[in-house]
């Protein structure tokens, strides 16, 4: 091997390098949206009724078939 091939190798490989750090971040950027976005969805979901106390229709489950 000579120099310009070594040369041209280490080049190629500092260029891949940058560029899967460069994805690395760009991930964990959207990673981070995707929480901040689905954390805001859950704040706008309305609060759920749960079951009115001593209510005979809908508070059990018929587990027998």
């Amino acid at each position: 091997m000579d120099i310009t091939t070594i040369a041209s190798i280490a080049s190629a490989n500092a260029s891949t390098s940058l560029k899967a750090q460069v994805s690395v971040l760009v991930l964990k950027k959207a990673m981070e949206l995707q929480t901040l976005n689905a954390a805001q969805l859950l704040q706008a979901l309305p609060a759920s009724a749960g079951p009115t106390p001593g209510a005979t229709i809908g508070g059990t489950i018929d587990l027998f078939a």
